[in-house]
């Protein structure tokens, strides 16, 4: 997912890292949702996989580099791997839904941050890295939860997507402050999951609109 062809030398192992970890959490949250729906073995793959490589693809193809799997198919491997583990293995969890929540927790940690870094690499400006990586952490779990009937999580009370804006904000600040790599990234994952997990935890939300009645124009100054 990382390092374009004139800059080789721009991962590093935490880098990739952090990418295996976070493809293998949101594989692993769409086969939950995939048991969850007692779908097939098709289902768990095809869920495993949108949901782990969804949100890069869109990002990549936004900021206009190769879509990161194409040359790299063990992105799919891992996607395929999770789907089978869980195809075997989901009935063991009491609480598939809470699982599933902790699942996406991580990988929206992890893909926020790297989305936000893919993004810098690839000649965005910091605002533009901000949201790809946004948009990395949320768009896989989007297209699981739409394809798995779930209401998607994105539009659940707790924080979500400002939990992803966190992470990926607080890598673009660290690198801009010259923080080393791997340690802006070690500490902008802790910020995206620590306020992601606070919300599941304590049910943190933002405010909301609340409906309230409409003024009579005639009553208007």
């Amino acid at each position: 997912m990382f390092g374009l062809p004139d800059d080789p030398g721009a991962v590093t192992l935490a880098t990739w890292l952090i990418d295996y970890l976070g493809v293998a959490a949101f594989a692993a949250s769409g086969a939950l949702v995939a048991s969850r729906k007692e779908m097939d073995l098709v289902g768990f793959t095809l869920l495993a996989v949108v949901t782990g490589i969804g949100g890069g693809t869109l990002r990549d193809l936004l900021i206009g580099v190769p879509v990161f799997w194409i040359a790299r198919p063990d992105y799919l491997l891992i996607c395929f791997v999770m789907a089978l583990a869980a195809f075997f293995t989901a009935h063991l969890v009491a609480s598939r839904y809470k699982v599933l929540l902790w699942c996406d927790a991580a990988g929206l940690a992890l893909f926020a941050v790297i989305g936000a870094e893919t993004a810098l690499l690839a000649g965005t400006g910091p605002f533009v890295a901000l949201v790809m990586g946004m948009v990395t952490a949320t768009f896989g779990g989007v297209i699981r939860d739409v394809l798995g009937a779930e209401e998607p999580v994105i539009l659940s009370r707790e924080i979500y997507a400002t939990a992803a804006l966190a992470g990926a904000g607080g890598f673009v600040l660290l690198d801009a402050l010259g923080l080393p790599r791997d340690a802006a990234l070690i500490a902008a994952l802790i910020i995206g999951f620590a306020i992601r997990g606070l919300a599941i935890t304590r049910g943190w939300s933002l405010p909301r609109y609340r409906p309230r009645p409409g003024r009579d124009p005639a009553d208007i100054p």
